[in-house]
């Protein structure tokens, strides 16, 4: 698969749209958030003559409104200067500005994260195969030797699990763990099936909608692809429930030919296919959008899993919407979704610093109405299914932004309570 970054992908944008000017944008906000599109979807999911319009363009290439027009303005400015010393001053100044993570990070790469729950991050994990815009986990993606993360490998996750045997849920995430090579994968993968305390095996990827050559025996290295596929049948076959767990935005992810081959293939080994995505504005941001998503993906054996809080990273103001609109989308979508499979999905969920909470809905309470929250895993194991109450705000987008109604409501909602002169009406 070809890849293309930096300048090369610049050049692509202007040859394939016709619009010199969107290649001059995409070089700017390159230099600050890193890109990398493989022929896959340049070839496939991109609609290059709708650009920058086009939902996948707007999610997988660098475009202006990325950076706030002041930001954008120093860095073009610097790059006609032709300072480069400057040029780093001011990409640095940024990317730690727009880090998605300004109250630092857990550097670790085996993490015990929930209770009963094991973070892995392989050692060898090549790039993600899409570095969508919304995302930018920054010091994955782009390598930032800044990370300085500690990697123990196979070994330091079996220690860990020897450590506690509570530990039941393994998850392997990272770049995209099915980028391995089969060998580095089941060098994970082998260690756990030795494990009898471990049941559930999840492996976070994007490779089968945006490399699904990984997967078919019609590339160059047959022989690793079928290998991939025979280590997740070991697994399988040893009595663990494995899922893939499918980042998939929008339903033209899964037009290609070859992803619905990757897709049986993965499917035919025994491993189940989950998927979430985060409501991102002018992507996805449509009821009809998610339906069809839903249909597609269940016709083809997906299971959906979760829709998504967008967490509003550095690209938010481009993506993020209110907690309200991303309520609305949900509940139009399953009422257009078929009937009958619509249980399986839950409510929106946020991913924050205490854990995965569900945003149940908008309730009406004693001083009016409110947004529901609920703990579906925490990190603190006394907070699991713990409920909550915020004081509704059509404008809030994330957890942070809103006021428990409350003190109790603080359990799971930061920030101050309403006093009796907070509330009106």
């Amino acid at each position: 698969m070809t890849v293309f970054t930096g300048h090369r992908l610049a050049r692509l944008i202007a040859d394939r749209t016709g619009r010199p000017a969107l290649g001059h944008d995409a070089d700017v906000v390159g230099r600050v958030l890193p890109f990398r599109v493989g022929s896959h979807a340049a070839d496939e999911l991109i609609d290059w003559s709708r650009a920058p319009d086009d939902p996948l363009f707007r999610l997988l290439v660098p475009h202006r409104e990325l950076l706030a027009p002041a930001d954008f303005a120093a860095v073009e400015q610097t790059l006609r200067d032709g300072d480069r010393d400057r040029l780093r001053l001011v990409v640095d100044g940024l990317c730690e500005r727009l880090d998605p993570h300004p109250a630092g990070r857990d550097t670790a790469a085996v993490r015990y994260t929930c209770p009963g729950t094991l973070l892995v991050l392989p050692d060898r994990c090549r790039s993600c195969p899409a570095h969508c815009a919304s995302c930018f986990r920054r010091p994955l993606s782009a390598g930032d030797p800044a990370l300085g993360r500690s990697r123990g490998g196979p070994e330091a996750m079996t220690a860990l699990l020897a450590r506690h045997p509570e530990i039941t849920d393994v998850v392997l995430d990272g770049e995209d763990p099915l980028a391995l090579r089969a060998a580095e994968l089941d060098a994970y993968l082998a260690p756990l099936l030795a494990t009898p305390q471990v049941r559930t095996i999840r492996i976070r990827t994007r490779a089968v909608v945006h490399t699904p050559e990984r997967f078919l025996a019609t590339t160059d290295d047959v022989a690793d692809a079928d290998d991939l596929l025979r280590v997740l049948e070991r697994v399988v076959a040893a009595g663990r429930h494995l899922s893939l767990l499918l980042h998939l935005t929008h339903p033209r992810e899964l037009d290609p030919a070859p992803t619905r081959r990757a897709v049986a293939r993965v499917l035919a080994t025994g491993a189940a296919i989950r998927t979430q995505a985060p409501v991102l504005r002018q992507v996805n941001d449509d009821a009809g959008v998610w339906a069809r998503m839903w249909r597609e993906q269940t016709a083809l054996g997906l299971v959906p899993y979760r829709m998504l809080v967008e967490r509003g990273a550095g690209a938010r103001r481009c993506f993020g919407l209110p907690l309200a609109e991303v309520l609305d989308v949900h509940a139009e979508a399953l009422r257009r979704w078929a009937r009958g499979l619509a249980p399986v999905l839950g409510a929106p969920v946020m991913s924050t610093e205490l854990g995965a909470l569900a945003v149940d809905g908008v309730v009406r309470l004693g001083q009016g109405p409110a947004f529901a929250l609920r703990a579906l895993r925490a990190r603190d194991p006394a907070l699991a299914g713990a409920v909550a109450y915020a004081r509704f705000d059509p404008a809030a987008r994330w957890w942070d932004e809103l006021t428990p109604y409350g003190p109790r409501d603080r359990i799971l909602i930061p920030g101050e309570p309403l006093t009796a002169a907070d509330v009106v009406g």
